[in-house]
């Protein structure tokens, strides 16, 4: 086989030329004896014309099917007038086959390999056939953008003297919000490494090492449950720099995404992004990765209701709380059933209930206007800009509460009536993140312990016993958010050793503890660690947003379901034989059971 095209690249110039291809059958057409074959490879497609006076094999072409490979020798010809085909690149010639030759057989595929209805086969049958569904178009050029965008991004840090490390994949178990996949140890018996849910504390260690400047296209495995944006592994283009500051490598990354997403997309994004303090998202969006695609900002009406005898609205502002409120623009999109769903959504949130308030050529209606005064819903009009039609949705609750409840159901409304346009591409940096975060009274870190305090004095010297100290701590922290989903996070981290044990201590790990788990880690810095910061990219989300796919695992070669098992080769499963002498493990039949019955 000696190939002298590809089934991409024939154009009018090579009309008379001999050529020799090899490509898999996509299509087979009869048309008066003669057959017309779409020949289909990486590149592209080819028409390939095959009949019983060119073709000196052609009694055996009835044997071949569809997604058959074979090698094909012929002569390059115009295509007739009117058969031209403007879709393709190769569109205006075709190859009238001389002979040719089966290479590989097929069987039936499972499913059409040319469709462009994805939707319509089951995800299951198409991960199971995983290496056939790539040979549709649409998802090898997800894969190939997928590969160039990457290329892109390499590129662009080499230039600016950036050294690409691996960094080790079997490793110890680190906090990173997540639970780890163990690999238990042959040699060292009931111990386990970890696989690195991210390379965190060895990029922190190339800085310590005086290279300056990091990245690692780095794959990372977190045993989680999967959403539409999250599978269990994935891949993260990690960076890592000495010596700058945060406007500064905000700046260096913006460039870095600006030049990518216009060469492998053509997608022109304006520099800089917009930059929002994490307070301001909350209070505007309900949400720390807000999409901006849509207005439909959250709005205060704590001021406006008060003093309202409505005792819902007053009393939750008497004791610290907020009324929030939303506009949608018709209340006749939403139906009962809905209404019951946005109510849920809210609760869930921990908001007591959901009102409602719709004005209307004639007034106001909802459920509870009985209770509320005149006066007040005219103010709260005017402030809201209601228009008639239009609805609002209030929350009375603690500030967080209220704030993340409407966020949700700006999210679902977003989602639910399609306010946006797919193709806008909606950039912003969320910065000024607490530092902590309460969950259920425990302190937790709110990106990771290795993040550094904006101010570092006043965190040294932080009153223990003051919950508002805390909360009003700031970390230098930025997450980068597209059109509603966290593409990126990163922060300044703690180089001294003093902050980061107090880290520790404030969390709660013992000094024991810190030294089991973090020992190795904290002794690199008793050898001068230098300021450093950097980010991680969720290379999987940025190509599902970019690709509008509605789900990352479109994205990925080889995935994993909603349920993380892997139909192509059934895993996980059961141990072989053996496989489990001297790892000093032993599954017990009562665990089995409990397994069987979830």
């Amino acid at each position: 086989m000696n190939r002298t095209d590809n089934c991409g690249e024939l154009r009018k110039e090579d009309i008379g030329k001999e050529v020799v291809m090899l490509g898999w059958i996509q299509r087979i057409r009869d048309h008066g004896g003669k057959k017309f074959v779409d020949l289909r490879d990486r590149y592209g497609i080819t028409q390939i014309v095959f009949g019983p006076d060119m073709t000196e094999n052609f009694g055996v072409f009835s044997e071949v099917g569809k997604e058959y490979l074979i090698e094909v020798r012929g002569e390059v010809k115009k295509r007739p007038e009117g058969t031209v085909n403007k879709d393709l690149d190769t569109g205006s010639v075709e190859v009238h086959a001389e002979s040719f030759d089966v290479v590989s057989e097929s069987k039936v595929p499972p499913f059409s390999i040319d469709s462009e209805k994805r939707g319509n086969i089951d995800e299951s049958i198409r991960f199971k056939y995983r290496y056939l569904d790539l040979r549709n178009s649409g998802r090898k050029n997800i894969l190939i953008n997928r590969h160039r965008f990457i290329h892109h991004c390499r590129s662009f840090l080499a230039e600016r003297d950036f050294i690409e490390v691996e960094t080790p994949q079997l490793t110890k178990s680190t906090p990173e919000g997540a639970r780890d996949f163990l690999v238990p140890s042959r040699n060292y018996p009931g111990k386990f490494y970890a696989l690195p849910q991210s390379p965190q504390l060895f990029k922190q260690l190339m800085m310590v090492s005086g290279f300056e400047k990091y990245y690692q296209v780095a794959r990372c495995f977190r045993d989680e449950d999967t959403r539409k944006d999250r599978q269990p592994e994935f891949t993260q283009l990690d960076i890592e720099i000495s010596f700058s500051d945060q406007d500064s490598f905000i700046r260096l990354m913006e460039e870095m995404l600006k030049e990518a997403l216009d060469s492998v997309y053509g997608v022109e994004v304006d520099t800089p992004f917009p930059k929002m303090t994490y307070s301001e998202v909350m209070d505007k969006y309900g949400s720390d990765r807000p999409d901006l695609r849509y207005s439909m900002e959250l709005t205060d009406l704590s001021n406006v209701v008060e003093d309202s005898k409505f005792n819902i609205f007053s009393e939750t502002v008497d004791k610290g709380g907020v009324v929030k409120a939303i506009k949608f623009d018709d209340m006749k999109k939403i139906s009962g059933n809905y209404l019951k769903k946005l109510e849920d959504i809210v609760k869930k949130e921990g908001a007591a209930g959901l009102i409602h308030v719709e004005k209307t050529d004639k007034g106001f209606e909802g459920p509870m206007l009985d209770h509320i005064e005149e006066s007040i819903l005219e103010d709260i009009s005017e402030v809201m800009a209601l228009d008639s039609g239009e609805v609002l949705f209030i929350v009375a609750a603690e500030r967080m509460v209220a704030n993340e409840a409407l966020g949700s159901l700006r999210r679902e409304l977003g989602e639910k009536f399609c306010l946006y346009d797919d193709r806008d591409f909606e950039f912003v940096w969320v910065v000024d993140f607490p530092l902590f975060e309460y969950d259920a009274g425990e302190l937790k870190s709110e990106h990771h312990p290795f993040t550094s305090p904006k101010d570092t004095e006043k965190f040294m010297n932080i009153d223990r016993d003051s919950r508002e100290s805390f909360e009003n701590l700031k970390a230098d922290a930025y997450d980068l958010v597209l059109n509603g989903f966290e593409i990126g996070g990163g922060s300044k981290r703690i180089y001294r050793k003093k902050v980061q044990e107090k880290v520790f201590d404030l969390l709660g790990l013992e000094e024991k503890e810190v030294e089991d788990r973090f020992g190795w880690f904290l002794e690199a810095f008793d050898y001068s660690a230098p300021p450093h910061r950097g980010i991680a990219y969720g290379l999987d989300r940025i190509i599902m947003l970019m690709e509008g796919e509605p789900n990352i695992r479109e994205v990925i070669p080889f995935p994993k379901s909603k349920q993380g098992f892997d139909y192509l080769t059934s895993a996980p499963s059961e141990h072989r034989e053996g496989q489990l002498q001297g790892l000093g493990i032993d599954i017990s039949e009562r665990f089995k059971l409990e397994k069987e019955d979830v």
